[in-house]
């Protein structure tokens, strides 16, 4: 049986938690290894002033400079179809898939409007996005390596298949937290007990903080403590 998706407060409570304390949380429940579930350091926030992102991922595939398919209106629809179709709030997550995707360019304003319009709040790229300006302004998060002029041949290839964000995995429908920090994923079996683990977290955190500011504080001190 699938288990239940949370309700958006609970999602919007996610957005006032930082994103290392959600993967300190989440490594408290021990539900995957430490070094999994996350995004590498190329991924960037490009407008961490724009607060946390945090939705549910709408995947596709995608090439941008070779051309090894015609490009066609019919699946472009289908992204958008599902993006009307998502949880909400939507993140999409984008795969390039062609030659240089160093030159990729995966969205604009323009795209980023409709996704906006369907109900996504972000983007996700492993290669790069444009109209940073006009983006920013739409409150759309980019996720991205960086920006790109132009668009070149960009073209949808497959919507809603597993992706791979310079080797982060990414279903669709995965839950995504992200800031200034990263981006990671939330597993589904963390949902019920992730806000308790992040107390949890904050309470431990603050307790060894204020330890170490205590006068007369010394590196021996921390024996017994730093660990646990």
């Amino acid at each position: 049986m699938n288990q239940p998706l949370p309700k958006f407060s609970w999602i919007e409570s996610l957005r006032g938690v930082d994103t290392p304390t959600i993967s300190n949380a989440i490594e408290l429940l021990k539900l995957r290894p430490k070094e999994a579930g996350f995004a590498p350091l190329e991924i960037r926030c490009l407008y961490p002033e724009l607060g946390r992102l945090c939705g549910y991922a709408v995947t596709a595939q995608v090439e941008t400079i070779s051309q090894t398919g015609r490009k066609e209106e019919e699946i472009f629809i289908e992204l958008f179809e599902a993006a009307f179709r998502s949880p909400k709030p939507a993140v999409i997550v984008l795969q390039e898939i062609g030659e240089r995707s160093n030159f990729a360019a995966h969205s604009g304003e323009v795209m980023a409007t409709i996704f906006k319009q369907l109900g996504a709040i972000g983007l996700v790229s492993d290669s790069g996005v444009r109209d940073l300006a006009e983006v920013k302004a739409l409150g759309f998060h980019y996720f991205a390596r960086g920006s790109v002029a132009s668009h070149a041949n960009y073209r949808i290839v497959r919507v809603g298949v597993p992706v791979q964000i310079l080797g982060f995995p990414v279903q669709p429908g995965d839950l995504l937290h992200g800031d200034e920090n990263g981006l990671l994923h939330i597993p589904h079996a963390a949902f019920d007990g992730l806000l308790d683990a992040v107390a949890l977290v904050r309470s431990r955190e603050r307790a060894l903080m204020d330890f170490a500011r205590t006068p007369g504080f010394e590196p021996g001190h921390l024996k017994g403590r730093f660990l646990h």
